[in-house]
């Protein structure tokens, strides 16, 4: 199985039609259209019509296309997922995702026929039910998990900083979870709009914690997001040289081999294939 690239999940406000149609053409993999924090309580309403609009015109071509929807106990919750059910969008977004209980509930509401759910974890609630969400994910057709970096830092009344020190226990939390359940972990939004290195060394943090990507907030941030978590030139010509090791007549049934002095082993070859092959997916 090839697993999609998901470098970059940028946000776009579902109330703001240039917006969503830019979306179409930036280099991101994952475009979500944004109900919640980026819509006013006014503006709820229409522009949920109109990313259903938006998803019936379609042309995203290959980015993946999630709606991130208000949550449940909000007025707009229910409607937002009558709304999405049968749409064909790649995944529901949902906030503040505290337990199995709250992924029953979103999967009832959007039937079992409906999308797959992302899950934001976003509390300190959540991020004590880790292990309870990821032994849910399989029933309740949950397929990523998100780090909802603002929020989770307000409610532990932390002070982040560059570095993001207070908030790794949970990043890492988040990510391990994810792959205990074979789930896709993005990391949380930069807020830095203007501190290109602040954005870089998050990404590249994030990426050295084991996250898939980033979720972003301005398409300035496109090109760190898919640098960070795309191989670099040195990393494909290593994953090539191990593929080509083991495709040698002599090494091909061999558990693990020597390679420019180091000890490769099997994992690592699945490890490369899996790089290369998504390296090969197409932008956009």
């Amino acid at each position: 199985m090839i697993l999609r690239r998901r470098r970059s999940a940028l946000y776009m406000p579902a109330s703001n039609p240039r917006a969503i149609a830019k979306a179409r053409s930036l280099a991101c993999d994952v475009v979500i259209l944004d109900l919640e924090d980026a819509v006013a309580p006014d503006e709820k309403a229409a522009a949920r019509d109109r990313v259903v609009a938006e998803i019936g015109t379609g042309g995203f071509g290959s980015r993946e296309l999630v709606v991130r929807i208000n949550a449940l106990d909000t007025p707009w919750g229910a409607d937002d997922i009558a709304a999405l059910r049968g749409l064909g969008v790649d995944a529901v977004l949902v906030p503040k995702i505290s337990g199995a209980v709250d992924l029953a509930a979103v999967r009832a509401a959007l039937g079992t026929d409906g999308p797959p759910i992302w899950a934001m974890i976003e509390t300190c609630g959540g991020v004590l039910e880790l292990p309870g969400i990821a032994r849910a994910a399989a029933g309740s057709r949950l397929t990523a998990l998100i780090a909802g970096t603002n929020d989770l830092a307000k409610e532990l009344r932390c002070r982040p900083g560059v570095d993001r020190t207070p908030l790794i226990p949970a990043l890492m939390a988040i990510v391990t979870a994810a792959r205990a359940a074979g789930l896709v972990a993005l990391d949380g939004v930069c807020n830095a709009l203007d501190d290109a290195k602040r954005l870089a060394a998050e990404a590249e943090q994030g990426a050295g914690l084991g996250y898939d990507g980033k979720t972003l907030i301005h398409p300035a941030q496109l090109a760190a997001a898919n640098t960070a978590f795309g191989p670099t030139p040195d990393q494909l010509a290593w994953a090539r040289t191990i593929v080509d090791a083991f495709a040698d007549g002599a090494t091909a049934d061999k558990g693990a081999i020597r390679l420019n002095g180091e000890m490769v082993e099997r994992l690592h070859l699945a490890e490369a294939e899996a790089m290369l092959a998504q390296a090969d997916q197409p932008e956009g």
